[in-house]
């Protein structure tokens, strides 16, 4: 069985790294939050540690996960953002380079500004804020100095239910258990959703494949906000019982603050020319992502 060495492992697409790959490679997962009996204790932006640890496991693959990705911390605290999303991404790149092996990198559609209806992976990005960039930058050092490398950009990230899913569909989770009847919820956001397992599961074809390079992985079909919302009160069979209120980006300026791009839809074009795009339509994601993970959550 092959070694896999995981860096930034503590998160909801850490968790579905480990679910997907553990039956079949032998797995090192590290995080600074320990907060799962498979992971231990790794600050991957100490380099030097970084370094020992992932040398003393001698992996076949070194996949960095990790990253602040909530916007408005990273505009209040870009060095820290900048250590942790490019500087650390750095590291990993000398530490495969040396080891001689592949390197995993996730990147973001939010690298774009927002200004084309639809991106593909050979569109040009331009970053926003501290977050984008921090990526952006990560990105551009892993393609122009790794050896092998896969980077493959996610969209609107949902996966691992109500105790690390930070993102837009616990949030929305969260409001329903609080009794809330009427969701404000943006009318000028499109993106694509992004499932963590079937993220998870067509890395894991691209490495059996030894396919490397960078490549868009989204779910199938383009959204918004709003629908994305509604979709989901369908599911829970909760569309009469409570209203979304369509509103726009500076309902919510104070909270957040920090630039976002009008449009984050991705194309999996690369993957699909490659016959290699497994990434499933995001309703259905949803759904399984909300049975598998919110049983009982609700009651």
């Amino acid at each position: 069985m092959k070694k896999i060495y995981i860096a930034g492992c503590g998160g909801m697409l850490g968790e579905a790294f480990y679910k997907v790959f553990r039956d079949e490679y032998i797995l090192k997962c590290t995080d600074k939050d320990v907060n799962e009996n498979w992971l231990t204790y790794l600050d991957f932006r100490n380099f030097d540690l970084y370094k020992i640890d992932v040398e003393d496991f001698k992996p076949d693959y070194l996949f960095h996960l990790g990253a602040y990705t909530d916007l408005e911390y990273c505009e209040l605290n870009p060095d820290d953002t900048y250590l942790t999303n490019t500087i650390a991404v750095e590291n990993a790149v000398y530490i495969a380079n040396k080891l001689n092996i592949p390197l995993l990198y996730i990147s973001t559609a939010g690298i774009f500004d927002g200004k084309k209806e639809m991106y593909d992976d050979w569109d040009m990005p331009n970053p926003l804020g501290v977050y984008a960039r921090s990526k952006y930058m990560g990105e551009r050092f892993v393609v122009e100095n790794s050896r092998h490398y896969l980077v493959c950009r996610a969209g609107w990230m949902m996966g691992s239910g109500p105790s690390k899913d930070k993102k837009f569909i616990q949030k929305i989770m969260k409001q329903i258990k609080q009794g809330n009847k009427t969701l404000n919820i943006v009318n000028d956001k499109d993106g694509t959703p992004t499932y963590t397992h079937d993220f998870a599961t067509n890395v894991k074809l691209l490495i059996e494949k030894e396919l490397w390079g960078l490549y868009n992985m989204v779910c199938g079909g383009q959204t918004s906000r709003i629908e994305v919302a509604t979709e989901l009160l369908k599911i829970l069979k909760m569309e009469k019982n409570i209203k979304i209120n369509p509103v726009d980006s500076d309902y919510f300026k104070d909270i957040y603050f920090a630039e976002r791009p009008p449009c984050e839809r991705l194309e999996n074009r690369k993957l699909r020319l490659r016959n290699t795009n497994i990434m499933r339509d995001w309703k259905i994601a949803l759904q399984e992502y909300i049975e598998n993970y919110y049983q009982g959550y609700l009651e």
